[in-house]
């Protein structure tokens, strides 16, 4: 029923008390005051300004619309400059949800990009693996989702339709093997999975251990798993006290290591790749998109071309 220029003219005949004064404080002509205040008479159905002579008076009605329109206004005033900061980067909200592994190191090092570029924008930080990452992403319970996936399959793996959503590829993370420091394969430089089939294994999270499962099926062997865990910290000690062998994504040497286990490059090589999930229409947001192109930066100064945990002993 109303529109933002009727409510300031509302407003100005209130302060200024006349069509004449209200044209001058908002830059309209006398006659273009007139028609609005007549649309809006129209609109309500009732006289909403009393004319005598020069001057005039709001009505009882009209009183009670210029009040309202000072709230209204100024809420549209405070309205339009957040936005406008939103849209310069000088405020702004991005609620990331990341895997645990990169929350140790890509996510730290593109958090402190985001904070140092653009101070005014808040990042908040929240881990969850790729099923439950893309489900909140999905939700709107999250703006941006760090996942990963194995070669020869993609981020949704079946349990998310990938259909709408922006993946944009960060970082190419080789497979390593984590061997005990004593074991007779340590000092080598390559390590055939075909011979780890005897081994007693040591597996992640359910998507780790698919992909385990995957590539030893194609060189012709099950692994035997022993234990399961989602922490890499206690994947190295398990393989550190000699009770198996694990599969571990260099990424995660960036950021943990074990003096007592050798991180070895796997025959066949297989890698992981880690992405960033989003949305077309949030992409377009500048704060998330700051924070993409930070990830991506972070990502770059990764170096990932040799083992980053401790070396063989020659």
């Amino acid at each position: 029923m109303f529109d933002v220029a009727g409510l300031r003219v509302m407003r100005a005949i209130a302060a200024e008390g006349s069509f004449t004064a209200a044209a001058r404080s908002l830059g309209y002509t006398q006659p273009a005051i007139s028609q609005m205040v007549r649309r809006l008479e129209q609109r309500t159905g009732t006289v909403l300004v009393e004319r005598s002579g020069r001057t005039v008076r709001l009505t009882e009605a009209g009183s009670v619309l210029a009040r309202h329109a000072v709230q209204v206004l100024a809420a549209l005033d405070n309205a339009e400059a957040e936005v406008a900061a939103i849209a310069g980067l000088e405020s702004g909200r991005v609620r990331l949800m990341a895997f645990p592994s990169s929350s140790a190191t890509l996510v730290p090092t593109a958090l402190a990009r985001v904070k140092a570029a653009h101070p005014g924008v808040t990042v908040q930080f929240s881990e969850g693996e790729p099923p439950e990452s893309l489900a909140a992403l999905r939700a709107g319970l999250c703006d941006l989702a760090v996942a990963f996936t194995y070669d020869g399959t993609d981020a949704g793996r079946g349990e998310d339709d990938l259909e709408g959503l922006e993946v944009i590829d960060v970082l190419d993370d080789p497979v390593t093997v984590a061997l005990p420091a004593g074991h007779p394969l340590a000092d080598r430089e390559v390590v055939r999975l075909t011979d780890l089939r005897d081994e007693q294994w040591i597996a992640g999270c359910p998507r780790c251990r698919g992909h385990l499962l995957a590539l030893c099926d194609d060189v012709g062997f099950h692994p035997e798993v022993s234990f399961e865990t989602e922490d890499y910290v206690a994947v190295l000690g398990l393989v550190a006290a000699g009770l198996g062998v694990a599969l571990v994504p260099r990424l995660i040497l960036a950021s943990v290591s074990h003096p007592e286990v050798r991180t070895l490059a796997l025959e066949p090589r297989s890698s992981r790749s880690v992405q960033v999930v989003t949305t077309s229409d949030l992409l377009r947001v500048p704060a998330v998109r700051a924070t993409v192109d930070a990830l991506c930066a972070s990502a770059r100064d990764l170096d990932l071309a040799e083992p980053v945990g401790p070396r063989a002993r020659s």
